[in-house]
């Protein structure tokens, strides 16, 4: 196939075999992405079926590194896909990527839970995600390269702008399957083994992606320089062995691709997160809000990369990165008064004081589950965090003095976990319902779950509720159940010691009597300002995502292009990007502010705003045959 040159392309249209490779290596993009996103979306429900039969400590730690893991392997996936699609081809490698991703996918929806197979079940997922991960690691270069290298030079950025919409429609589209499989067969179903359905779908996306994609050729830049006897031997080392092509590669990283994950990663996926698990948002509402914006947005990627082949690419990253930069505070203080006004009205009337020992409290970043915060101070924050409270530490002058929370005028002790022993659980419950009824009472949007209880141990329940003003006589001559004995030990009501000599449990469901949650009233969220500000964050993810592949590609040259372009852009997401959520909670529980956690994409941000205003050169209409 001839190279086309920019002067006879200014005016034609898209060719229907160019439209055949976009469509083609965007739906196979779009299907891999769903695939990813499917975990961090079931992350609930797949710790229930691989990792309930473990201890706590030992669930996180499995839990993390499941989902941890996709993420952090993308680079290496990026090297070894990367030297194949460089010394092989790119049509190749990217089928290979793609079987892969949708093999690993199928396969967590068929694995037996960690009841059946034990330990061997949370072991075999985890090598599950590590393929995911290395096989997105190849595919993202491998179709942006390949969409690059058939585009005209003056239309790059908007035929390789279809590319970077995959991410997005990859995660709306998980976003529907499971919202239509939920509202099937209903929560529980689902909770149960409804949400292996769309790991499972995804084997029907597989095969239609590989149809698709064995019937296309190999791009004509990589057969012109086969032809040409221009191919690079040792990629990996040409790549990133020798200065002027490794220079490049840390230009591409810190003055396009960090900045970019993380104004993407907090668009999307931040958002998602700090609506459900700081806001309280209930998660279903949140899953719609989120899909709507994407909805509206999505289009936005094609138009930025339209754009940039007039104005260039680097203008409108940087003008994304700027806005991000200095608009992300205002934004999503103003996502908390529009979707939990009670609780933004509590954290400007109440804030917590927690009284700690020098040294006490730590940095709590944990990327990998393994850390352990266990003194009096850092349970006392994390949990205030936990629960978006404010907070100030103050010192005190004594070693060894236990923390205390002073909310309004209640004053709660902590505890030290490693010093509790046998104890810390008993002291946590204690200390976690004496703090949630003081930030009941200074207006927190608190509620508690109805509870069940058994007969014998009603007159304990009234007694250590008196704010609840409990009847036990109107409790019980109220509705009962009767429960086998063997169940109320499952459930927990009752010790086998407690429950000796009987056959069956009198058991009564006392409203507002169980454990605290922080709720978002549903009728007091404002779901047209919420969709408003969720589309400005998405907008600016557009802006910097959108010509990205169109740059990366165009920097490198056509022998090691794939490997050059796709290291640098999966450290910037994977890691960079892969890591905000952890450094975001360890920023926000060391300050006591739930927002100062977006300090980190912001400097991040900064200084690739920074650094791509120095270094990098906009390459907007060049030839790739001209890259040396």
């Amino acid at each position: 196939m001839a190279t086309t040159s920019v002067a006879d392309t200014s005016s034609r249209g898209m060719t229907r075999e160019e439209k055949k490779v976009i469509f083609a290596s965007s739906l196979g993009t779009v299907f891999e992405w769903y695939d990813f996103y499917l975990y961090g979306s079931l992350a609930a429900f797949i710790g229930t079926a691989f990792f309930s039969e473990y201890p706590e400590a030992t669930r996180n730690i499995f839990a993390l590194l499941a989902f941890a893991a996709g993420f952090l392997v993308r680079p290496f996936g990026a090297l070894v896909f990367g030297r194949i699609g460089d010394l092989v081809g790119r049509k190749y490698t990217f089928l290979v990527t793609i079987m892969i991703m949708g093999l690993s996918t199928f396969l967590v929806g068929i694995l037996p839970g960690s009841a059946s197979w034990g330990i061997a079940a949370p072991i075999i997922l985890i090598a599950l995600r590590m393929l995911q991960g290395l096989a997105l690691g190849g595919e993202y270069g491998g179709a942006a390269t390949y969409v690059a290298e058939h585009a005209p030079n003056n239309r790059r950025g908007y035929y390789t702008s279809w590319i970077q919409t995959t991410a997005t429609l990859g995660l709306f589209l998980s976003l529907i399957v499971i919202l239509i499989i939920q509202n099937w067969l209903g929560k529980e179903a689902f909770a149960a083994w409804g949400w292996r359905i769309p790991f499972i779908l995804s084997f029907i996306l597989l095969g239609i992606s590989v149809w698709i994609r064995l019937s296309l050729s190999e791009s004509p830049a990589f057969q012109r320089m086969k032809e040409e006897g221009k191919g690079s031997k040792a990629p990996l080392s040409e790549a990133f062995g020798q200065w002027k092509n490794a220079k490049i590669a840390l230009i591409a990283l810190l003055g396009l691709t960090a900045g970019q994950a993380v104004v993407w990663y907090c668009g999307q996926f931040y958002a998602l997160f700090f609506l459900q698990n700081v806001l309280k948002v209930d998660g279903q509402a949140v899953n719609i809000m989120i899909a709507i914006a994407l909805l509206l947005g999505t289009g936005f990627f094609v138009f930025f990369g339209w754009l940039s082949d007039k104005i260039g690419r680097k203008p409108i990253i940087m003008a994304g990165l700027a806005l991000a930069i200095v608009t992300y505070f205002p934004l999503f203080k103003a996502l908390t008064w529009a979707a939990n006004p009670a609780l933004a009205a509590a954290q400007q009337n109440v804030r917590a004081t927690v009284t700690a020992a020098p040294g006490d409290c730590k940095f709590q970043f944990n990327p990998t589950g393994t850390a352990k915060f266990t003194t009096s101070c850092d349970i006392a924050t994390s949990f205030l965090t936990r629960n978006s409270v404010p907070y100030d530490v103050v010192a005190t002058a004594t070693p060894g003095t236990v923390a205390t929370v002073k909310i309004g005028s209640e004053t709660v002790e902590s505890y030290d976990a490693t010093a509790a022993g046998a104890d810390a659980k008993a002291k946590d419950a204690t200390f976690a319902k004496s703090v949630n009824i003081a930030l009941q009472d200074g207006g927190y949007p608190l509620v508690r779950d109805p509870v069940k209880v058994a007969d014998s141990k009603l007159d304990a329940l009234v007694a250590a509720n008196p704010k609840l003003a409990l009847d036990a006589a109107a409790i019980r001559a109220g509705e009962k159940t009767l429960v086998p004995v063997d169940q109320a030990i499952k459930d927990k009501l009752l010790t086998a010691e407690e429950a000796a000599g009987t056959t069956e449990v009198p058991v009564y469901s006392v409203p507002g009597a169980g454990a605290f949650k922080m709720v978002a009233d549903p009728a007091a969220v404002n779901w047209t300002k919420v969709i408003a500000i969720l589309f400005v964050l998405v907008l600016y993810v557009t802006m910097v995502y959108g010509p990205i592949a169109a740059i990366l590609v165009e920097m490198f040259p056509t022998r090691i292009r794939y490997t050059g372009m796709s290291l640098p852009y999966h450290i910037g997401n994977g890691w960079f990007g892969g890591l905000l959520p952890a450094t975001v909670f360890a920023m926000s529980a060391f300050k006591g502010d739930i927002y100062y956690g977006l300090w980190y994409p912001i400097i991040v941000a900064a200084m690739t705003l920074i650094i791509g205003l120095i270094f990098v050169r906009d390459t907007k209409g060049v030839d790739l045959h001209d890259i040396k």
